[in-house]
């Protein structure tokens, strides 16, 4: 950790101490709908009316407009990672992934969060997060496609909740509650970029809000981003040492090519942030008839996004009528790409559609809501500047650029609810909701062009192939019933329970009792107990695919097909989760909250990533006899599973593998959630003092499966791959026109093993850990307000640069010589798994009109 970081870190800490700071777990919000007080009224949670977020029974934090505009960079994702200690956003995914980032709560999987946006449940992203590393099988709802000034404040309920809102919601709920405001509006540019120089963001968006008719509203954003490209990738090992000196084994010719690189000696640019364009527009609306209210609201977005692959050497396709595809640079022939070698690049073109109908009113004491939900997704997938080696080699020509195929995303979600409060004789009245849901997913995956499929298909990325592609469907119907009562002073108590049946799996009965004793005006118990379960994503259940790098290919086999079961993998079943928590609030000053909650998470039968199955090792087909450490099975019966699904690689690969989703363990997170905050007035200005944390740390209790289907890489992404703690304290001091925002982010160690291809000869098993420590970072903004209505920002995040460590490098015991420990062809490459990204600081400049 730098010494200013610490410092800065430690200074803010003791500060909040000082003021006594505790924290409330409302952050800096914006007008919701508030009581007579001023306090925020929330809607996630619970089904009861009037709750305030300190009142609530559950953990909530609120986020409103003014925080998410402080973190500087305009993107959702971001915010929360920095606003949220439990919330931790994917910095780097690979292959497309790449293109669409997800995030988490509580360590746990993308999958285990729902996405509610006013109330009503958020369709989930068609691409599909497939390699190993934390993120591995995400397929959760995009944040990135919901603009930041279209919110009026987000809700986060950290809690199980599977009960209440159904499948997913076993880490939390993140509401989002888009601004609601009928007149004025506001208008925000913005530019930023890397200290490095690179990642160039510009940002515009304008929302807003206007009557319509004598009774009705409308509330408009327009969204525009534009970002470009880092490259933070090492030296490729193939081309020079780690000192960035030509290797001595290259050709003349290659060595009078390789200093002509754009970027040498780094040549290999696949560790960054891939280049994007997006539009987004959104809406919110209503119109009051009396009894009756109608609303609508929903978004559409269109994104663009491509990243740079890993480098394809200059004879990688090459046409030789003595040696084939297996020809080199001294060998007469034919070579593509002018003897340069190229960049293979992965490329989306997305359009996400999503929109909510509905009408609600009164009847009789009975409050009541209908409405409708349509979620759409559509993602087409290309691969630039790349070529068919086999094709080339087969016919003399290959295309440079392909279509690879589509992912499409279809939700369908219908929602009947209704609620009364009766007089029972108790403290204040019960409190009776009950409700109906009915949901379609479609999941759907089209075939790439014939150059894609043509045997291995095009470098970096081959498309989706006839025996890929496929469309698959699911309906659910479910009914729950929710009690909200005080049958004492100071005692509040909720019970809900849920039933649903899937088309594709059966019926699940779950339940969540909620409670809260008021044991004085300023300290309050509560706790949860609840069951839940996820239902598997169709993405989980049906992805298949061809993953490649220049020297290594891996087979997604769908968890749900025939291949699979040579290997012993059944279908997919629903994940099943209790949970337990218990924590106090206490307010013993004024404007003083501070809440403690630990918790306790069981999953069951989880689905995770089977981590690589290895059919060949640098060419040869695996036998376990010889190699019982990298070949656990019978590289032939890999080799079979891949070839009974269609996939055909490429002839030179020498390291073959497959993966599949499996329910392969049980797991049990446990933590703690600590939130703290003091507004604190002086005679020259005000400081809000903010202290947030979360501890928390994952255990596989159980490995369900065959052990030799998941390896020791896969269970240690599960277990260290998120930070054990995070810390964030902030203050914001405000005089007139002048704010400073400091915010301070501690973060714990992360770690995973990995092993480069070819090291399970190396120490037992092969396996290698790395790991990024313990780290700082800092976020400074200061905002004027030039004249009314119209500010100036300046900020950095990550002021300090702080970036993750870089992969070590080691000797195989089998004499291949040096080579870094992760992936097989980089010298010096950052880690690309820790909680913070490894691109280093961000400053940025911000103007903001309001009218």
């Amino acid at each position: 950790m730098k010494r200013t970081g610490l410092v800065s870190f430690t200074a803010l800490a003791l500060a909040s101490l000082s003021a006594s700071a505790a924290m409330a777990q409302t952050l800096p919000a914006e007008a919701g709908e508030a009581t007579d007080e001023g306090a925020t009224i929330i809607v996630t949670g619970t089904r009861a009316s009037g709750i305030t977020a300190a009142e609530s029974p559950t953990p909530i934090k609120l986020l409103g407009a003014d925080a998410i505009e402080k973190v500087g960079q305009p993107n959702l994702n971001q915010a929360l990672t920095q606003l949220v200690p439990s919330f931790v956003a994917q910095a780097f995914g690979g292959d497309m992934a790449n293109q669409t980032l997800q995030a988490r709560l509580r360590g746990l999987s993308p999958n285990h969060t729902l996405v509610l946006v006013n109330g009503k449940r958020r369709h989930t992203t068609a691409n599909f997060a497939v390699l190993s590393g934390p993120f591995q099988g995400g397929a959760s709802a995009d944040l990135d496609l919901i603009s930041p000034q279209a919110i009026q404040r987000i809700e986060v309920l950290e809690q199980g909740a599977a009960a209440q809102y159904g499948s997913d919601a076993i880490a939390g709920v993140i509401n989002i509650l888009l601004k609601d405001n009928d007149e004025g509006g506001t208008a925000v540019g913005s530019y930023g970029e890397y200290y490095k120089g690179d990642g160039g963001t510009y940002n515009a968006q304008l929302n807003l809000g206007t009557r319509v008719g004598e009774a009705g509203w409308i509330n408009l954003t327009g969204f525009y981003r534009s970002h470009g490209r880092s490259q933070r990738g090492g030296l490729d090992r193939r081309v020079t040492d780690m000192n960035g000196v030509l290797l001595t084994t290259l050709s003349a010719a290659q060595r009078a090519l390789y200093p002509g690189q754009d970027g040498f000696p780094f040549v290999n640019k696949i560790v960054g942030d891939a280049k994007s364009r997006l539009y987004n527009t959104s809406y919110n609306a209503g119109y009051d008839l009396g009894d009756v209210q109608l609303y609508s609201f929903g978004t559409y977005s269109h994104k663009t996004a491509s990243s740079i692959q890993n480098f394809r050497l200059a004879d990688r396709v090459i046409r030789s009528p003595v040696l084939g595809v297996a020809g080199t640079l001294t060998t007469p022939g034919v070579i593509l790409f002018d003897n340069t070698g190229f960049d293979p690049t992965e490329e989306i073109s997305e359009d996400d559609f999503g929109i909510t109908g509905g009408v609600k009113g009164e009847t009789m004491g009975w409050k009541w809501d209908l409405s409708t939900t349509y979620g759409k997704d559509k993602v087409k997938l290309y691969t630039r500047n790349s070529a068919n080696a086999s094709l080339f080699v087969d016919t003399g020509f290959t295309p440079t650029d392909f279509y690879d195929g589509q992912f499409i995303n279809e939700e369908l979600t219908l929602n009947a609810d209704f609620g009364k409060e009766f007089d029972v004789g108790m403290v204040e009245p019960m409190n009776v909701a009950f409700g109906a849901e009915y949901r379609k997913g479609t999941y759907s995956i089209g075939s790439g062009d014939p150059g894609s499929i043509y045997k291995e298909g095009g470098q970096s990325y081959p498309g989706f192939r006839p025996t890929d592609a496929g469309s698959h469907s699911r309906k659910s119907y479910s009914a729950y019933i929710d009690l909200a009562l005080m049958p004492a002073d100071g005692l509040k108590l909720d019970v809900a329970g849920r039933y649903e049946h899937y088309s594709d799996f059966g019926s699940k009965v779950i339940g969540k009792i909620t409670g809260r004793y008021d044991i004085t005006d300023g300290f309050a118990l509560r706790g949860t107990v609840s069951n839940g379960f996820r239902a598997p994503t169709l993405a989980e259940s049906f992805y298949s695919a061809t993953n490649v790098a220049p020297t290594s290919a891996t087979v997604q086999l769908p968890a749900n097909s025939a291949a699979a079961k040579l290997v012993g993998f059944q279908n997919l079943k629903p994940e099943k989760s209790t949970t337990f928590s218990a924590g106090f609030v206490a307010e013993p000053v004024d404007k003083l909250t501070v809440t403690v909650d630990a918790y306790q998470i069981k999953v069951k039968d989880r689905i995770i990533g089977s981590g690589s199955i290895a059919g060949k090792i640098s060419g040869v087909v695996c036998s376990p006899a010889a190699n019982p450490s990298g070949c656990p099975f019978d590289g032939n019966l890999i080799l079979g599973a891949i070839a009974a699904q269609g996939n055909i690689l490429d002839p030179t690969v020498g390291d073959v593998s497959i993966a599949v989703f499996t329910n392969g363990v049980d797991t049990r997170t446990r933590g703690i959630d600590l939130t703290a905050s003091y507004p604190m007035s002086m005679d020259f200005g005000s400081i809000n003092w903010t202290l947030s944390a979360n501890y928390n740390e994952t255990k596989i209790t159980k490995v369900s499966i065959d052990p030799r289907l998941i390896d020791a890489i896969a269970i240690s992404i599960i277990e260290k791959s998120s930070p054990k703690w995070k810390v964030i304290a902030g203050a914001t001091f405000t005089s007139g026109p002048l704010s400073i925002t400091l915010r301070e982010a501690l973060y714990g160690p992360t770690s995973q093993l990995t092993r480069p291809s070819g090291a399970y000869l190396g120490p037992v098993g092969g396996y290698y850990k790395v790991e990024v420590g313990t780290s700082a970072l800092t976020d400074l903004e200061v905002s004027y307000e030039l004249v009314k209505d119209l500010t100036l920002t300046a900020g950095a995040n990550n002021l300090f640069n702080k970036k993750p460590e870089k992969v070590y490098n080691v000797t195989l015991a089998n004499g291949t010589g040096l080579r870094p420990v992760t992936g097989s062809n980089v010298w010096n490459q950052p880690l690309t798994f820790g909680p913070y990204g490894f691109n280093g600081g961000y400053y940025y400049g911000r103007i903001t009109l309001k009218f």
